[in-house]
């Protein structure tokens, strides 16, 4: 229809959502919290020469000794088809993996969209804040990496309440949810030291038992609808988002990794990727009555493998190891759709619209023990120098007065042993399981307040509340109630 014929608005001005003026407010928060405390980093004087000589430039300035670092992998400096990579997973991956259900396909990709930009912007201040520089934030391209890790483990949590939440109750999760992220990830990096360079702990773990959390905290009993199902057509737009993340998951788990260390982060995703999807295909078809595959384990528990290798990505556990890895998950993660999260919905009041428990939930629990187990069995004979890179606090102490800095973890001034940093790394999961259950829970239960807009029965996982829908079938949501008395059903 034209837009001079268009038809007026059906909703009163005074019943209308309040998430426009909600998003408008958010954005202008944040471009007065950027004009304040945001700035580029001090300029490299070694690339300012004239644009029209950079490849003279690059050939000056590149390393003579192989093991030699570039300009390209210092800190700012990150190669940025690394920086593109990660980002395409964050909008087009999980966007499209989403899209499962045969009527939230325009809203999962659309609030994945959204969702993504608005919380981008607010981990740079956010993360930036653990990391001052002379009391203001500084960008550069590890920081934008830092903020698209962050929006990755607000996505997991989207996936869980996917179709049961407004888009104001999303917004107000995502803008909760980012501070503790961020808080959970500097106690395990900065205080425990422990080594997660695929981020299964901090952002995978987290994200999904924070996300189950709230899910606890909302549960509906209303949350099966015949919407809640896929199709053809849907079930193939979900598989798009897999194989972008499939391709692209080794350089999500070895972004910030660098020469040998980035090497072998890349062989073991990748094999555990391959390991995961044979296997996954494999056990699905043998757990159905007629031998035939799933889509729903197809699109989730071949990805399992990048998510329980995640955190040992970088660590010494040898091509079979990360092919044993690929496979224990592609087992567990099918299971876990076929068995476990029935349970959880029917025994535990945990609706788990994605299966997000299944991907990256439980593998991300199996990530941090086999990387606790890896961190154990550790040596200088294995790793040589890279084993300071990877542990940083295993590294000796260089004198008395060090030690007493670096603090009583480090037990002697040989630095810390095997043993203690495994010993870290399974405290540092259990924190984080801790903090994303116990603030999932609070969060869970703000979202239920009424000041929020609450999504109908009618209105669970459709796209015709929030969105222009082109479809006869689906047709546009009625107006609410006179007096904003529309009827909400009972959650609990």
């Amino acid at each position: 229809m034209p837009l001079c014929c268009a038809a007026p608005l059906r909703w009163p001005l005074s019943e209308r959502p309040h998430l426009p003026l909600l998003l408008l407010a958010v954005q202008t928060v944040l471009l007065v919290l950027f004009t304040l405390l945001v700035h580029y980093p001090p300029l490299d004087e070694r690339w300012r020469p004239r644009y029209r000589d950079t490849l003279a430039s690059w050939a000056l300035h590149r390393p003579e000794e192989p093991g030699q670092r570039t300009a390209g992998n210092q800190r700012g400096q990150l190669p940025t088809s690394v920086f593109q990579d990660v980002h395409v997973m964050i909008f087009i991956g999980f966007g499209f993996l989403m899209t499962f259900l045969k009527r939230y396909g325009l809203s999962a990709v659309s609030l994945n969209f959204l969702l993504a930009a608005l919380v981008l912007q607010w981990a740079l201040i956010v993360n930036g804040f653990f990391h001052l520089h002379d009391g203001r934030i500084q960008i550069d391209v590890e920081s934008l990496l830092g903020a698209d890790f962050t929006a990755a483990c607000i996505l997991i949590s989207f996936g869980v309440v996917l179709g049961k939440t407004s888009p104001t109750q999303l917004l107000v999760m995502a803008m909760i949810e980012v501070p503790i992220f961020a808080f959970n990830e500097v106690i395990g990096r900065r205080y425990l030291q422990v080594s997660d360079m695929g981020d299964s702990i901090f952002v995978h773990a987290f994200g999904a038992y924070f996300g189950l959390a709230v899910s606890f905290a909302m549960f509906r009993k209303d949350r099966d609808s015949e919407n809640a199902a896929s199709n053809t057509v849907s079930d193939l737009f979900s598989m798009i988002g897999t194989i972008f993340l499939w391709c692209f998951w080794p350089s999500f788990n070895s972004a910030l990794a660098q020469g040998d260390v980035q090497s072998r982060a890349v062989i073991n995703t990748y094999l555990s990727l391959c390991a995961s999807c044979v296997v996954s295909f494999a056990v699905s078809a043998l757990l159905d009555k007629r031998s035939k595959f799933s889509m729903e384990h197809i699109q989730n528990a071949t990805l399992a493998g990048g998510v329980a290798v995640g955190t040992a990505a970088d660590m010494m556990v040898q091509p079979f190891g990360a092919v044993i890895i690929g496979s224990v998950a592609g087992v567990l993660s099918v299971v876990g759709f076929s068995i476990i999260t029935p349970a959880l919905d029917e025994r535990c009041r945990v609706h788990d619209t994605c299966g997000v428990h299944n991907l990256h939930g439980m593998p991300g629990v199996l990530a941090g023990i086999v990387g606790a187990i890896m961190a154990a069995m550790a040596t200088h004979e294995q790793y040589a120098d890279s084993l300071y890179v990877i542990f940083p606090a295993m590294e000796p102490m260089e004198n008395a007065t060090a030690q007493a800095l670096a603090g009583p973890e480090h037990g002697t001034q040989a630095g810390r042993s095997a043993g203690y940093q495994g010993g870290m790394q399974i405290l540092a999961l259990i924190i984080t399981l801790a903090i994303a259950i116990v603030t999932g829970l609070v969060t869970g239960a703000i979202l239920r307040l009424r000041v929020w807009e609450q999504l109908d029965t009618a209105d669970l996982y459709s796209d015709r509340r929030f969105f222009v829908v082109h479809d006869p079938e689906e047709g546009d949501a009625p107006p609410p109630p006179a007096g904003n008395e529309s009827k909400t059903s009972e959650q609990l």
